[in-house]
C-alpha cells in the first residue's frame, strides 16, 4: 500500500496571510489523518513563509501523543542554518522534533519551491556528513533526486535510506500532453528505470511534487513506490470539492 503524507505548507502560508492561528496546521494534519493519510509532511524555509518552528514542534507533539503510528517526515535543505529572524537551522528543527523521515532537499534560501534533486556525479563528503548525523538520530533519511540511474547506486553509497524522486518534469509532460502521448509514456519510462534501479541497491521510492489527481494514477504504478507527498493540489482541489473529501478521494487512488 502506498501512503499519502500530506504536506501542510500551504495550509500555514494561508495562516500566515493574517493576524491569529486560523487556519491551523495541528487541525488540518488531525483531518488529514482521520481521511486516511498516514504521513504528515512539512518543509520548513529559513525565511518562513509558511511552515515555523513552533508548528514543527506542535505537529511532532501532536504526533507523539496522538498518532504514533502516522509518519512525520521533515524536508528541507541540512546545510541551512540559523538566521536572524528566528529560523534555528535545520538540524535544530530534527533534533527537536525527531521525525520518522527526513527528506533533504538542495533549495536555496530564496528558492520558491523545490525544482531539481540532488546531483551525485560528483563526490559529495559533506551531505554524506549530514545524512550519518540524521540517520544517528534514529531518522531514516530520504534524498531528493530527479530520476538519473546511475546515480541511485550513489544515494545508497552515502547512506541514504530512500529516495524521493521530484515529479515536477512527469507532471509538466503529463499536462501538456496527455497520458497516452509517447513523450508522457517516454518520461514515465525514465522514472521506472531509475527506480528498478534504486531498488537494485536497495533503496526505498518515495515521490513528490506536482502530482493530482490526474496524473497520480499513473505514477502510482510505479516499481516499488512506498510514498507520495501532496499539498499544493490538495488545496487546489479542495477549494472545489472540501479538504477532507479531497484526501480521502488520493487515498483511494493510492489504494487502488
Amino acid at each position: 500500500m502506498i501512503t499519502l503524507s500530506v504536506n501542510l505548507n500551504k495550509i500555514a502560508l494561508l495562516r500566515n496571510s493574517r493576524d491569529g492561528g486560523k487556519p491551523s496546521v495541528t487541525d488540518a494534519a488531525r483531518e488529514a489523518i482521520a481521511r486516511g493519510a498516514g504521513g504528515i509532511t512539512v518543509h520548513p524555509r529559513p525565511d518562513q513563509r509558511h511552515i515555523r518552528p513552533e508548528d514543527v514542534y506542535a505537529l511532532a507533539q501532536l504526533l507523539a501523543d496522538d498518532y504514533p503510528s502516522v509518519e512525520f517526515n521533515i524536508e528541507g535543505n541540512p546545510f541551512a542554518g540559523p538566521t536572524q529572524a528566528g529560523y534555528p537551522g535545520f538540524r535544530h528543527l530534527v533534533e527537536a522534533a525527531k521525525p520518522h523521515q527526513v527528506t533533504l532537499v538542495p533549495d536555496s534560501d530564496d528558492q520558491l519551491t523545490s525544482d531539481h534533486g540532488w546531483d551525485l556525479a560528483t563526490p559529495a563528503p559533506a551531505l554524506e556528513a549530514e545524512i550519518a548525523a540524521y540517520r544517528a538520530m534514529g531518522c531514516r533519511v530520504s534524498l531528493f533526486m530527479d530520476p538519473v540511474m546511475e546515480q541511485m547506486a550513489t544515494a545508497k553509497a552515502i547512506g541514504a535510506d530512500r529516495i524521493e524522486f521530484y515529479t515536477g518534469p512527469y507532471a509538466e509532460t503529463y499536462w501538456t500532453h496527455g497520458p497516452n502521448d509517447d513523450r508522457t509514456r517516454d518520461c514515465f519510462a525514465q522514472f521506472c528505470q531509475a527506480a528498478e534501479s534504486a531498488l537494485a541497491v536497495g533503496l526505498g521510492i518515495n515521490a513528490g511534487h506536482d502530482l493530482d489527481q490526474e496524473n497520480l494514477p499513473l505514477f502510482a504504478s510505479l516499481p516499488g513506490l512506498q510514498e507520495v507527498s501532496i499539498g499544493h493540489a490538495i488545496m487546489c482541489e479542495a477549494l472545489q470539492a472540501g479538504y477532507g473529501p479531497t484526501i480521502q478521494r488520493y487515498v483511494e487512488i493510492l489504494h487502488r
